[in-house]
């Protein structure tokens, strides 16, 4: 496969021998080429996040602290579209693995690797082909608190539930409804009564 058809991997991984090894994987299976690699999530991360271009982040759940590993996809998903990967180096809840498109397993075959990232890139793309579901009674709250201007701090402190869960709940609205600016959410939440002219601000 010649290399302008290669699909591009970020890590984001504090340990320089799994970077290796995951270059290794790639240089001897061809699909994928490491396109870059973040030891954290650090000062000017998000930058190299939003601008590196990777088809798939692979990250390690280490490099976010303890209590914002179950929002670690969220979190990146603020700043890119990739297709997110979780490396199982630590333990943590099955429904925290679950966030991630798909996990790679350390132990896991150089093929068992590159089935996965391609599985990993295949759900990711098959995702906007759920547009047109209904959005949840939460997603509706949230839309209403989107159009009436309001702030995603200020929406998290409104229900009491995290910045990070505010953002999921953003992107599933955006996803299903096709729909990524505030005033076209705006003009969504009107034509479907969620809101009236009088609660806009």
């Amino acid at each position: 496969m010649n290399a302008v058809n290669k699909k591009n991997v970020l890590l984001v991984v504090p340990s320089a021998l799994i970077a290796r090894g995951f270059e290794s994987v790639f240089a001897d299976l061809g699909e994928f080429r490491l396109h870059g690699v973040l030891p954290d999530l650090s000062n000017g991360a998000e930058l190299k996040l939003k601008n590196v271009g990777a088809d798939v982040i692979v990250v390690d759940p280490v490099v976010f602290e303890y209590a914002s590993r179950i929002n670690a996809r969220a979190v990146i998903s603020q700043y890119s579209d990739a297709a997110v990967v979780g490396l199982r180096t630590i333990t943590m809840s099955d429904e925290a693995w679950r966030q991630f498109d798909e996990v790679v397993n350390l132990y896991d075959a150089p093929p068992v690797i590159i089935k996965k990232l391609r599985s990993a890139m295949s759900s990711r793309s098959e995702s906007p082909k759920s547009e047109g579901e209904d959005l949840s009674a939460r997603e509706k709250e949230i839309l209403v608190c989107v159009a009436k201007g309001m702030l995603n701090k200020e929406i998290a402190d409104y229900y009491n539930i995290s910045i990070y869960t505010v953002i999921t709940h953003r992107k599933n609205i955006t996803r299903k409804t096709g729909i990524k600016t505030v005033a076209g959410l705006t003009v969504y939440a009107l034509l479907n009564n969620l809101i009236d002219y009088d609660s806009i601000e």
